[in-house]
């Protein structure tokens, strides 16, 4: 399922990162590997918090839509 399905507080893990090879080289610089793991800690209207390799990153509901846990 999408990152966007995810319930806060969860702790999931990475199963794939989808979309155009430049979209996956910035999400994967920015901590979203296959097997890591990842936390929404809020989400208002879709736009994402999430907790990633011991730092908080803000995510669009575009890009968290590419992020399959």
């Amino acid at each position: 399922m999408p990152l966007t399905m995810a319930v806060a507080g969860e702790v999931n893990t990475i199963k794939k990162v989808g979309g155009k090879q430049e979209t996956r080289r910035f999400l994967e610089n920015l901590g979203f590997v296959v097997g890591g793991a990842v936390t929404v800690v809020s989400e208002t209207d879709g736009n994402m918090i999430v907790s990633v390799k011991d730092s908080r990153v803000a995510i669009g509901k575009e890009m968290a839509n590419r992020i399959i846990i």
